[in-house]
């Protein structure tokens, strides 16, 4: 891979080259790693000889989906992927984040944005999977003994309350669609399909740790796909 600093390593899937210059000069300015590939199996091959810290890949591809390409990364790998479409379909990018990506961008995107994006997938990629307990500003979730405070005080949540409230923090800043909240929380089912029961749980979250519930900036709703934990720094 190119070197360029001592950033993370950010491996570039995209057939554009103007997109990719754009990418490369960005974030080797702020001193990232950067890799290339413009065709699908190209970045398979990279993603699995190189190693990237993250991946950012575009749907469209000239030989392959970038679909089939997450699809084969997520095989043997969870590096955090940033998918990069111009589709507005939502049902794209739900199928995106169902197939494993962590976040997606729509272009023309703003490139801080992007950096936002990629700076939270890497966070949350470095944070450990055992760590007994999340705290995000005066939020603490104790995993062990399930157990929330907030400002220090505890906070009574139902039994499902705080599964859908512990797998959300457990993601922070990354996007979980509908479908993997009913299945995480509620498991296979008749819920499968049904996003109510998730708009009624995430009302009594945001009245419960929210300041003001009406305009929630913890369990941030990504309209017509599903919800994203925002972590206070």
């Amino acid at each position: 891979m190119t070197t360029n600093g001592s950033g993370a390593r950010i491996l570039i899937v995209d057939d554009e080259p103007a997109i990719r210059k754009l990418l490369k000069v960005t974030l080797q300015a702020h001193r990232y790693t950067i890799g290339e590939a413009s065709t699908g199996a190209e970045g398979v091959y990279l993603a699995a000889s190189t190693h990237p810290d993250l991946v950012l890949l575009d749907l469209g591809l000239p030989d392959m989906s970038g679909m089939e390409v997450l699809k084969r990364i997520r095989e043997w790998s969870s590096v955090p992927v940033i998918v990069l479409t111009s589709r507005e379909r939502e049902e794209d990018k739900i199928a995106a984040l169902d197939a494993g990506a962590d976040d997606y961008v729509t272009k023309p995107f703003g490139m801080g944005e992007l950096l936002a994006r990629l700076r939270v997938s890497l966070r949350h990629a470095a944070k450990s999977a055992d760590e007994p307990i999340l705290r995000f500003g005066s939020l603490s979730i104790d995993i062990a003994q399930r157990v929330v405070t907030l400002s220090g005080q505890q906070v009574k949540l139902t039994p499902k309350e705080y599964d859908l409230l512990r797998v959300l923090a457990s993601h922070a800043g990354k996007v979980l669609t509908h479908r993997q909240l009913l299945q995480e929380v509620w498991g296979a089912g008749p819920y499968d399909a049904d996003s109510h029961y998730l708009r009624v749980y995430i009302g009594h979250l945001r009245k419960k740790l929210e300041e003001d519930p009406t305009r929630p900036s913890m369990l941030v709703t990504e309209p017509g796909i599903g919800y994203r934990f925002i972590a206070a720094d």
